[in-house]
């Protein structure tokens, strides 16, 4: 998916954020919406957001001399993750499909995205989680896979949504105990994305590999990946892909074996998507809908 002109604005919008977030004083605000209005300037339309955003957001780390602007919140964030556990595994034990249900929840992790211009709530998407139906549903596909499936790539995306992605992870392995899992996580800290080093710290490493993919995107990009990742990725009969940023940065991507798990956060995704905003996706890189 490539950058569109609206993404401009949301850009904009993060940088706003950045400020806001991290309490930063008015000269430091001004200073950091100054950096965005220069990148947004020279964006390339041949590139997808991440590719275009990620450069803005190391300018922004290097102004404020510091490598990982978001790491506080990321350990506030898993914090918070971490107390809804109890409810969130009371949920899969009265489901009628586990599987479904920890998929669901893990989407529900979704929303801890400050690159959001649309913020949701995770506990209020937690409540409605059973509820809440996948408006692109190639569930059942990714199940059947699941089955014969021995080498997984799960790419995560950001930080406190690793704390749903165990529990989705540890239930494909109760049910599929010899698949073999490789966690990705991104290369650098970029916005609130999940690093090897959040993976390891969240205990991560105890249901799946974690793979510092390489990528200083916030969204995996194979040609900015390690040989490793590449390997890995390319060998793979299952690829997960979490988040709207590594669904805009591999849905040109010509594998057919990648399942987008992602909630709808942001119109031109919706639109290249085929979804509504607000909803929550699994799609199948070849099902029928196409993009």
């Amino acid at each position: 998916m490539r950058i569109e002109k609206e993404c401009k604005e949301c850009i904009l919008a993060q940088a706003v954020r950045v400020g806001e977030i991290l309490n930063l004083d008015l000269a430091q605000k001004k200073a950091v919406i100054a950096l965005a209005e220069k990148h947004v300037k020279s964006f390339d339309y041949a590139l997808t957001p991440p590719q275009n955003a990620y450069k803005l957001y190391e300018e922004i780390a290097s102004f404020l001399n510091t490598e990982d602007i978001y790491k506080e919140i990321k350990a506030t964030s898993t914090k918070k993750a971490e107390e809804l556990l109890p409810e969130c595994e009371k949920l899969l034990r009265n489901a009628s499909d586990i599987l479904l249900s920890a998929a669901k929840i893990a989407v529900a992790g979704n929303v801890m995205d400050l690159a959001s211009r649309v913020q949701y709530g995770l506990k209020e998407e937690l409540k409605n989680i059973t509820n809440l139906k996948f408006e692109i549903d190639d569930f059942y596909i990714l199940k059947d896979a699941l089955a014969s499936a021995r080498e997984i790539v799960y790419i995560c995306d950001n930080a406190g949504e690793e704390v749903f992605d165990k529990l989705f992870i540890r239930t494909i392995k109760r049910f599929y105990p010899l698949n073999h899992i490789y966690y990705f996580t991104r290369g650098k800290p970029i916005i609130n994305d999940i690093t090897y080093k959040d993976a390891i710290n969240s205990g991560l490493n105890e249901y799946a590999e974690v793979i510092d993919s390489g990528v200083p995107t916030p969204g995996f990009v194979y040609s900015m990946a390690s040989h490793e990742a590449q390997e890995k990725f390319k060998r793979a009969d299952i690829i997960i892909a979490k988040g709207m940023g590594n669904f805009e940065c591999m849905s040109e991507n010509e594998q057919t074996n990648i399942f987008y798990l992602f909630k709808v956060k942001c119109a031109p995704v919706g639109r290249f998507a085929q979804a509504k905003l607000g909803s929550i996706v699994c799609k199948n890189a070849c099902s029928t809908k196409k993009f």
